[in-house]
């Protein structure tokens, strides 16, 4: 893949609609989670053959989404920060997104589909163990009822987020298809 002012555009593309996403959606406890990020990122893992190199579009779509939601929160414009402490691990179980694409490749709609699914599924279980295991309030009991209603917490996030990726993923196929291809078609064939 060639990085050129179209690519470029596209990623500034993402990074608008990442931020998009945070700031409208994120107060919102019905539509938080709503984000193109794990299109984005399974999308990197897809189509970028450098592997070490599939990583950076979405570490630069989610660093530059936190970073202007941040600068929002500084400014008083939005009501929760955009950059944390822990927040790397977000990053990382991100990441495994990427991974999912890789072994997808996205040659077809089955393979699209999977991705869709397992992308925000793994997030879901990895993320939320992380903070069952993490919780040192008496929030979740460190038992496996206490997993279990950290797990039923976080359902309304989960489906913003499977929803999201069932959405955007096919869009930022087709986006990149037109932009970088300029052919309408929604597989990496």
């Amino acid at each position: 893949m060639k990085i050129n002012g179209r690519f470029i555009l596209f990623t500034m593309i993402l990074v608008a609609v990442a931020t998009a996403c945070k700031y409208f959606f994120g107060p919102d406890l019905d539509m938080s989670g709503f984000s193109p990020m794990f299109a984005i990122a399974l999308f990197s893992g897809m189509i970028i053959k450098d592997r070490d190199k599939s990583f950076l579009l979405p570490l630069i779509a989610l660093f530059v989404s936190d970073m202007l939601i941040h600068f929002l929160f500084i400014q008083n414009l939005f009501p929760y920060v955009g950059i944390y402490n822990g927040q790397w691990k977000i990053y990382a179980i991100l990441m495994l997104s990427t991974l999912i694409g890789w072994a997808l490749k996205g040659r077809s709609y089955t393979r699209l589909l999977t991705g869709a699914l397992a992308a925000p599924t793994v997030f879901f279980l990895v993320s939320n163990f992380l903070v069952w295991m993490g919780t040192t309030e008496a929030v979740y009991t460190k038992d496996f009822g206490g997993l279990l209603t950290c797990y039923t917490a976080a359902l309304p996030f989960y489906k913003n987020a499977l929803v999201a990726t069932l959405l955007f993923l096919p869009a930022v196929l087709f986006l990149y298809n037109i932009m970088m291809e300029r052919k309408a078609k929604l597989i990496l064939a």
